[in-house]
């Protein structure tokens, strides 16, 4: 591998982690390489570098292709195909999550519904559908959550993320201006709520 210290162990990085995150050191390496790259890079660049065969690199450059994680760029007067990572990371982490949620979500998804169309006979069945329903309501909140997440653009997600504990802060104060108006501030309603006197319509 010829390439410079800091960007050889970036890359070794990438190779090393690829497993845990379902690819082969291959495609980690190669997506590493092109995500550091200050220029596309084509096939026999790629290969050089990372001391690739042509056939390897092909088909981890198809991987990457079929993630959406590389796009296809020609340059002119050159027959060759070059390759460039996205630069924006929210980008990157709008296609892994969409993809990820194609592989992974939807099919889950599609079987719980499935499920929760039958109707069990046994005690066994009757509380696994409830635990599958429970689990089908997380994973359909979050997904939509998802899908309003991926429609925010970037510089907003970044100063959202930013924002950290302040969202809750902020949340905490809408529900008081809120209560202000209906004449329902939380606090109080909290206070009742943990009242003795207020149970079963008050003390006598």
């Amino acid at each position: 591998m010829n390439l410079p210290p800091l960007t050889q162990r970036f890359v070794m990085h990438f190779g090393e982690m690829g497993s845990r995150w379902g690819i082969n050191r291959t495609v980690g390496q190669l997506y590493a390489l092109l995500y550091v790259s200050s220029k596309p890079l084509n096939a026999d660049e790629l290969g050089e570098a990372l001391g690739f065969s042509r056939s390897n690199v092909s088909m981890g450059l198809k991987e990457l292709q079929s993630w959406n994680l590389v796009r296809l760029i020609h340059q002119p007067n050159d027959r060759r195909e070059y390759f460039q990572a996205p630069e924006d990371m929210w980008i990157i982490f709008r296609t892994l999550a969409a993809e990820r949620r194609k592989r992974e979500i939807d099919p889950t998804l599609s079987m719980l519904r499935d499920a929760l169309m039958e109707q069990p006979s046994v005690a066994a069945d009757i509380h696994a559908q409830e635990r599958m329903r429970q689990m089908h309501g997380f994973i359909d909140l979050m997904t939509n959550w998802l899908d309003d997440v991926m429609k925010i653009d970037s510089p907003t997600l970044t100063k959202l993320m930013q924002m950290g504990s302040k969202v809750q802060k902020f949340l905490e104060i809408k529900d008081r201006v809120k209560g202000v108006f209906t004449g329902k501030p939380r606090d109080v309603l909290a206070a009742k709520s943990n009242d003795p006197s207020t149970e079963l319509g008050g003390a006598q």
